[in-house]
């Protein structure tokens, strides 16, 4: 049995949507990962011009969660960041929230998402404004993480910055090997944190986890002001593009890829958790989608989204830093479809013949299989087809 993600949502979310009551767009996402690059969503037929070749080719489902979608995605975004980034220094921060606001999170995601992005940023642009600092405006590109490497919640805003701004048409750079005192971020991100969760419960903009009252969740916030957050300021790094990569691995696709899958046996998933080394952690198919569906957006969000000079409302000031970097005014990219992203990549054309390499024709069109009732679920037919796919 090949190990993927949507093989492991093919065998138990049928089970898993039985036992649970999950929004819509969860069960959307649920529905386009078992039925990607299948004949549920059809696709069209191709063949050599010389008869040496014929296959069928399925539709993408283009779902953010779908790791087959992910790839094409991701190239195309990291095209038109790498086209508008400064030939300049950057510095890499990372805010996380503390594990006691997690149930918070899962009730109020909107919410809490609003109130990382701004205080993460507010903090930065209020510290690298003050001449005490640096006195510039910078740029910053702030990408929103949900997962650990074993899938649990864990809520953090990576942020790339550049490493000086903006002053008075001149560029300031930073000075120092650093780009802010530690403890100074630290407690300054954590003060706004807990104002903005105050003020969102005097607002009555919160849902509180059961059992809670809001006196109670003000003793955590008191509580809270008075622990060590976990806010990591990382070396600098000559230029952003690193940095970029990293953030695109993250944007789609969801928390784990296809090639940690190790294997699916008796019911379990086993997949790779580490990074410098193989780790395995083995987890039941319905555990394991459930820490899966907990990461999927929600509806409209945006995970990724820039500020000061980056910020597109900043055109003019952006170009006038490349001008000073000896950089050309930003150009979109031209549109990369995944036929150019595979030829990029060193890859052999995926529409040419592996005989004669002529490129294929389309044949025919296959159309898509009627959607069943229910959103979440294929009915057996569809799933029988979906399995032996």
């Amino acid at each position: 049995m090949e190990a993927t993600i949507q093989m492991i949502f093919l065998l138990g979310y049928a089970y898993y949507d039985q036992m649970h009551r999950l929004p819509e767009h969860i069960r959307e996402a649920a529905h386009c990962i078992m039925v990607c690059r299948t004949a549920v969503l059809g696709g069209h037929t191709q063949a050599c011009p010389d008869g040496h070749y014929k296959r069928h080719w399925y539709n993408s489902c283009k779902h953010r969660m779908c790791p087959l979608c992910a790839f094409t995605q991701i190239e195309r975004w990291l095209a038109r960041q790498k086209a508008r980034i400064l030939n300049t220094d950057h510095f890499h921060v990372i805010f996380t929230i503390p594990s006691e606001f997690h149930e918070l999170w899962r009730l109020n995601t909107k919410v809490m998402t609003q109130i990382l992005f701004k205080t993460a940023t507010e903090t930065l642009f209020q510290l690298l404004e003050d001449e005490k600092y640096l006195g510039a405006r910078p740029g910053i590109i702030a990408s929103l993480h949900t997962w650990t490497k074993t899938q649990a919640l864990h809520p953090h805003l990576h942020c790339l910055i550049t490493g000086g701004g903006l002053l008075a048409g001149k560029w300031i750079k930073v000075s120092q090997s650093y780009l802010l005192p530690f403890q100074v971020v630290r407690n300054k991100f954590r003060g706004k944190f807990i104002a903005y969760i105050r003020k969102a419960l005097r607002n009555g903009e919160l849902v509180l986890p059961d059992g809670m009252r809001p006196q109670q969740l003000e003793n955590l916030l008191n509580k809270l002001g008075r622990k060590k957050w976990n806010v990591h300021l990382k070396e600098t790094y000559s230029h952003g593009n690193g940095v970029l990569i990293y953030l695109a691995r993250y944007l789609r696709g969801g928390p784990i890829s296809n090639k940690r899958i190790f294997s699916i046996k008796d019911g379990k998933v086993t997949f790779n958790y580490g990074r410098e080394k193989v780790e395995l952690m083995t987890l039941p198919i319905c555990e394991f989608i459930g820490r899966y569906l907990q990461h999927v957006p929600i509806p409209n969000s945006i995970r990724v989204r820039s500020y000061g000079l980056y910020h597109h409302s900043h055109k003019e000031e952006l170009t006038l830093c490349r001008q000073l970097f000896g950089q050309l005014p930003v150009e979109e990219p031209e549109f990369l479809d995944w036929q150019k992203i595979c030829e990029k990549q060193g890859e052999r054309h995926p529409e040419c013949c592996p005989v004669c390499g002529k490129r294929l024709i389309v044949l025919g069109v296959i159309p898509g299989l009627k959607r069943s009732k229910d959103p979440g679920l294929p009915d057996w037919q569809d799933k029988t087809l979906l399995l032996a796919a």
